[in-house]
This record gives structure tokens, sequence and C-alpha cells, in this order.
């Protein structure tokens, strides 16, 4: 694929989905972490992958700069607001930790999807210099996305360990 005025819109389409993506991800795990009360483990790696995504985001806006476009206010704004009604839908459920659980890897896996979807556009389609940087956003929902499938398990049961004990579960 030649580097044509309809892939680069294509290409730069895609990295402004990416940063709204990436900024709605932010207002879905802040509120997330600042409820958690009896999951440090996950409050711990929600923190280290919002300082990821920050990173993300930055990466993103370097990567838009390098094609003298900037990010979409608009979109940004639209599914920052998305993320932040999702996050308080779970709030209300008697069992917001594993909605959220559940939630987060579903989300993941969508960021993961969009990253190799950009990712095949810059190799193939005439930016394969700003394929790195994507490659290292990628990497980071890859491994976010491991450490709640691996952690499923643990954080359901000691969901149901603490409603059988009568202790306060939900967050």
């Amino acid at each position: 694929m030649a580097d044509t005025s309809e892939t680069r819109s294509i290409f730069v389409t895609g990295l402004k989905n990416a940063h709204a993506m990436e900024n709605q991800a932010l207002s879905i795990m802040k509120p997330q972490v600042s409820r958690i009360e009896n999951y440090p483990e996950v409050a711990a790696r929600l923190e280290q992958h919002i300082r990821e995504t920050e990173g993300q985001i930055a990466r993103i806006e370097e990567v838009l700069k390098s094609l003298a476009e900037d990010h979409s206010s608009l979109k940004d704004m639209a599914l920052s607001l998305t993320g932040s009604m999702a996050a308080m839908s779970h709030s209300v459920a008697g069992d917001e930790i594993i909605k959220n659980s559940i939630a987060n890897f579903a989300f993941e896996n969508y960021e993961i999807a969009a990253y190799k979807s950009l990712i095949t556009i810059a190799e193939h389609g005439g930016f394969p210099g700003l394929a790195p940087a994507l490659k290292s956003n990628l990497e980071e929902e890859i491994a976010m996305a491991k450490w709640l499938d691996d952690n499923l398990k643990s954080v359901t049961m000691k969901f149901a360990s603490l409603k059988e004990a009568g202790e306060r579960a939900k967050i």
C-alpha cells in the first residue's frame, strides 16, 4: 500500500480514535481506582495502567504531531463522557469489582485490536517509522489484559469470600 491521501486519512482517523479511546480508558479507570478498598492489588495495577495510559496518549499525540495533525477534542470529550457513565453504572452494582474486572478485560482487548489495526496501516500504508510508538502502546495493553485475565479468578474468589463472611465486598 502506498502513502496515498486516503491511506493517510484512514491512519489519522484511527490515531484520533485511539487518542479518544485512551481518554475514555482514563475516565473508566480513575473512578474505579478511587473507589477500591478491599482489592489493593487491583488498585495498584490500575494506578500503574493509568500512568501507562497517560504515556500512550503522549505517544499518540507525538505521532499525530509528526503528521502535522492534532487529536479530536470532540471525540475525546464524547468518549470520556461515555467512559464516566460506564464507570458510574457499575458503582451501583452489588458486585462492582467483578463487573469492573470483566469490563476492563473486554476494553483492553478492544484496545489491543485497535492498535493491531493501526500498526497494520502504519507498516503497510507508508508510515513504518511511526509503528514503534504504537507497538509500545500495544505491548502495554497486552500486558494489562494478561494481568486482568490472570487475576480474574483471585478477584472473584476474594469477592465471594468477603461476601460469605458478611463483609463489604463490593469494592
